[in-house]
């Protein structure tokens, strides 16, 4: 076989490999928020001891993502990943004591450690996945390795639904008027409810951990001389550090939406315009399993928000399919600019235009991570490890963005507090159009296929 040949086989069963790790955070980063309700039952949680759980899962990205830049740098990408996986094992484990105890904080910590594996899951897998063959697929290669978490996060609700969430969740009013006996016996049952599915899924870490650290991986990053960057140099490249801050603004941005949909489309009387239409009335039958009447207007609204986040997971297979013959920063860019018009018209619009719009932007939301990432650590090199660090800090951006928007929301209501995101967006437009071609100069892209030789 010729060694191009040989080259391109390992390549594509590296992908594949590595391309599974995608899924698998996408997929338990997903069930842990479904079991959320379960463990506020369990921990008798107030709302805000409950905002907690999103601060301690971006603070791991903010913590983790540059030590683990340096561990990686210094161990190796593979051996990273293994790092990550072992950690996520050991976060999941911890949701056993902390569901015995019933001590939040263990609880906090459990998932503070199972965020950081994923942080440093993501500082080795993204960078590997992107110099997985020629510079110029780069971006099309990492969505379309993030397009299978986004399969991840799309099946993991159907999964926890059918098999983690069936009995219903008491309420706080519920649990106090139950005897001593009869309350403390449901603590019991719902400990075991959360404790279950944590030992399954870290026993499934460790055997992906045991058959990874058996998998020949490519050593495309390294060689003797990709272990020697450094932080001080890499923030020096300004392309990386100007896609630092397109990381913080996108991530920021999209979890923003997101986590606002539901509102929004009670603003909007999603009841009406659902009773005033029959395919929206068939879509939401379709979506909540027939069954409108026992669906209160909150979740009603939220059976339209799986559109947003499944058409981040459809325009990444799109995507990766444009970025084999489109420039990334160009792709980027006209993105931005659809989001940008998107927004406008659901600023300017009411009822289903709105409605519609608004989730359309997750179609378009699609590419712009891995673009940006790929985009960002073009040229590193030796320093590819600490850009990706940098690169996975900025996804911070999840949890200062949207209190932002929150403030915003009070003064001026949901709909036209959407000019934040909007400012994230084309600053995106910026970085897709002129932000990652600057400082590129004296910069040399990486060869893996000389890597390997």
């Amino acid at each position: 076989m010729p060694a191009t040949s040989k080259t391109s086989s390992t390549f594509k069963a590296a992908f594949i490999v590595v391309t599974s790790l995608f899924f698998i955070w996408g997929f338990i980063t997903v069930m842990v928020d479904a079991l959320i309700p379960r463990l506020k039952a369990v921990f008798e949680l107030s709302y805000f001891e409950a905002g907690l759980v999103q601060f301690a899962f971006f603070t791991a990205y903010a913590v983790v993502s540059i030590p683990g830049g340096l561990l990686i740098a210094r161990i190796g990408y593979k051996k990273g990943v293994i790092v990550g996986l072992l950690t996520m094992g050991v976060g999941c484990l911890l949701f056993y004591p902390a569901a015995s105890l019933r001590v939040f904080g263990i609880f906090l910590l459990a998932l503070f450690v199972l965020a950081g594996g994923i942080t440093t899951l993501q500082v080795a897998a993204n960078p590997y996945v992107a110099a997985l063959g020629p510079a110029r697929t780069a971006s099309s290669r990492l969505n379309l390795a993030q397009a299978f978490n986004s399969l991840g996060t799309t099946i993991a609700p159907l999964v926890a639904a059918a098999f983690l969430l069936g009995s219903a969740v008491l309420g706080s009013g519920e649990i106090a008027a139950m005897p001593e006996a009869e309350r403390l016996t449901y603590y019991a049952t719902e400990a075991a409810a959360v404790q279950g599915p944590f030992l399954v899924i870290a026993a499934v870490l460790l055997i992906l951990t045991i058959a990874f650290a058996f998998f020949n991986l490519p050593k495309i990053l390294e060689t003797d001389e990709h272990q020697s960057g450094s932080y001080r140099r890499a923030v020096r490249f300004p392309h990386l550090m100007l896609g630092a801050l397109g990381i913080f603004v996108y991530v920021g941005a999209e979890v923003t939406i997101g986590s606002y949909l539901v509102n929004y489309f009670l603003t909007l009387d999603v009841e009406a315009l659902v009773a005033g239409s029959d395919f929206m009335r068939g879509l939401a039958e379709t979506l909540s399993g027939g069954d409108l009447t026992a669906l209160n207007p909150a979740r009603l609204a939220g059976t339209f928000v799986v559109f947003y986040w499944g058409g981040a997971m459809v325009g990444r297979f799109i995507g990766a399919g444009l970025l084999q013959f489109i420039r990334p920063g160009l792709l980027l860019a006209v993105y931005g600019c659809v989001v940008i018009v998107l927004l406008g018209m659901t600023m300017a619009s009411s009822g289903l235009v709105a409605l519609w719009t608004v989730l359309a932007i997750g179609l378009f939301n699609s590419i712009m991570f891995p673009t940006i990432f790929t985009l960002a650590i073009d040229g590193l090199g030796e320093h590819t490890a600490q850009g990706s660090g940098i690169l996975c800090t900025a996804i911070v951006g999840g949890a200062v963005i949207p209190p932002l928007y929150g403030a915003l929301a009070d003064q001026f209501g949901l709909q036209w507090a959407f000019v934040l995101p909007a400012v994230c967006y084309l600053y995106i437009v910026f970085y897709g159009a002129r932000g990652a071609a600057m400082g590129r100069e004296g910069t040399d892209t990486l060869a893996p296929q000389e890597a390997l030789a």
